[in-house]
């Protein structure tokens, strides 16, 4: 297997003149943006950072995010990439557990932070491109291997500190090639990019070095203006999370014409409800893909295409083209198919380990298997169906009730915009089924209805014991529901 650098300079040697690269404001041909690239390897030489030292990359999605990764590749440096909508004191803390020799980005975000002086920094803008214009011309390349780190991506740390994530080239184009085969790449695509780069959305860019494909960067996402850009830009593969499809299908001027050129959205980075997926199909077509994965084996432990997925709502896929996947009981012992356990991950996909953290690596990569922490079956065809994290399985009266599949009944109702279940304590049963529900102004809900739509689908034990008609769920950076913080608030308003 090749490295992310070697791929791009050749697609950079084989299309010179065609577009590489598009933001709200410049375009670059691959000529222009190997050679861009090329002066950035230069410029870490010059500040002494070499293979294996990290630089930071801290800023929204725009154009250099693209060019970086090829410069950053070449030269063996690792690519941090820091989430923008994070808060400065968990950007602190990346920067000190990675050990930065450097950070690039936009000045606003990186002067809340504070540094003062304790590395260096490169704001995006005059004084990028000046050192990219006095350094043309240069190109400075590591010997770097397959299994070279390329990047720490640090989880979103919705319990306790983030982990650094090491992935290395191998990890990345295993994910690329996957991405590809389940999106239908080919030579005349045109990838766009709406969610953060510093996520899900980079794993698609990767793929374009393997066809010499033209990406478009989207600075922001809304739904209305970003389909007429599609239009414009005519993009036919790009990835989405659940959160910004069920935006897009459900906003009141939807108009599925203006995705004439799209070919494939992956959906992934969260579970949809089947009911939400059914819509989506209906409404803008067969286009949808689903992928499974973790930032630990980036988005292919699973893969569906588009021509099985209505025929499968409710399933992830069958398994990737670089993964070798097991579901395990507490015993670590393969269970039947049908038979719930935890999902377990092996093969190019899977991560090197967490950044100077031995005790979480130990704990997550066993024999070489990644223990995902996600709840999961596989049917008798061979597609996996997520239940749950491990952790939110609520526990009461001494059975296990998965919250997801409340969630799915509950978004059957056509009033529904997006569900959460989370459990929360008592005294008798040990944990009570909790609902917030949040509608989608097309129809009346109450939370007497939606008791009902439980007791003609559910298990009478599982109905909630409490439902919450809320504005809206708080969500991650990378639009996750944020649980923890709904069981924070519940318990602060039982008080």
């Amino acid at each position: 297997m090749e490295t992310l650098g070697q791929l791009a300079m050749r697609s950079a040697h084989a299309y010179p003149d065609k577009t590489a690269v598009i933001d709200d404001h410049r375009s670059f041909t691959y000529k222009e943006f190997s050679a861009r690239a090329g002066a950035l390897t230069a410029y870490f030489k010059k500040m002494g950072i070499g293979k294996g030292d990290r630089v930071g990359i801290l800023m929204s999605n725009r154009l250099e995010h693209v060019e970086l990764d090829v410069a950053t590749a070449l030269a063996g440096v690792v690519k941090v990439p820091l989430n923008y909508r994070l808060h400065p004191k968990e950007h602190r803390y990346m920067i000190e557990d990675a050990s930065l020799s450097l950070i690039i980005g936009d000045a606003e975000l990186i002067d809340a932070i504070g540094l003062d002086g304790e590395l260096p920094v490169l704001y995006i803008g005059e004084d990028y491109e000046a050192e990219v214009a006095s350094h043309l011309g240069g190109l400075h390349k590591a010997d770097v291997g397959e299994d070279d780190l390329f990047a720490i991506m640090y989880t979103s740390g919705t319990t306790g500190n983030p982990k650094g994530v090491m992935l290395s080239h191998r990890n990345i184009i295993a994910g690329a090639l996957s991405l590809a085969q389940v999106c239908e790449v080919t030579y005349e695509d045109i990838i766009g990019h709406v969610a953060p780069l510093t996520h899900g959305a980079n794993f698609l860019s990767h793929v374009a070095w393997l066809y010499g494909l033209t990406q478009r960067v989207y600075s922001k996402f809304e739904p209305e203006e970003f389909l007429d850009h599609l239009v414009e830009d005519k993009v036919s593969v790009l990835f989405l999370v659940p959160t910004m499809v069920n935006l897009m299908i459900q906003h009141p001027n939807f108009d599925a014409s203006k995705l004439a050129t799209v070919k494939s959205i992956n959906m992934a980075g969260s579970p949809i409800a089947a009911s939400k997926l059914e819509e989506a199909l209906d409404k803008a077509g067969n286009i949808f893909v689903e992928t499974y994965g973790q930032v630990e084996a980036p988005m292919c432990i699973t893969m569906m295409p588009r021509n099985e997925i209505r025929d499968h709502l409710t399933s992830c896929g069958r398994i990737g083209i670089f993964a070798d996947v097991q579901i395990v009981n507490d015993d670590n012992e393969e269970v039947p198919n049908g038979e719930v356990g935890e999902i377990i991950a092996k093969g190019s996909l899977v991560m090197q380990g967490y950044w100077n953290n031995e005790k979480a690596t130990a704990e997550t990569l066993r024999d070489g298997w990644l223990h995902t922490g996600d709840l999961g079956w596989r049917d008798d065809q061979g597609y996996i169906h997520i239940v749950d994290r491990k952790k939110d399985v609520i526990i009461s009266g001494g059975v296990n009730i998965y919250p997801r599949e409340v969630e799915e009944v509950l978004n059957l109702h056509a009033g529904v915009k997006e569900t959460c279940v989370v459990g929360m304590p008592d005294d008798k049963w040990g944990e009570n089924v909790i609902a917030f529900v949040v509608p989608n102004g097309k129809e009346e809900v109450t939370a007497e209805q939606l008791i009902e739509l439980c007791k003609e689908n559910l298990a009478s034990f599982k109905k909630p014991k409490e439902i919450h008609i809320v504005d809206e769920l708080p969500k991650s950076s990378y639009g996750k529901i944020l649980k923890r913080e709904m069981k924070q608030q519940h318990a602060e308003v039982a008080k």
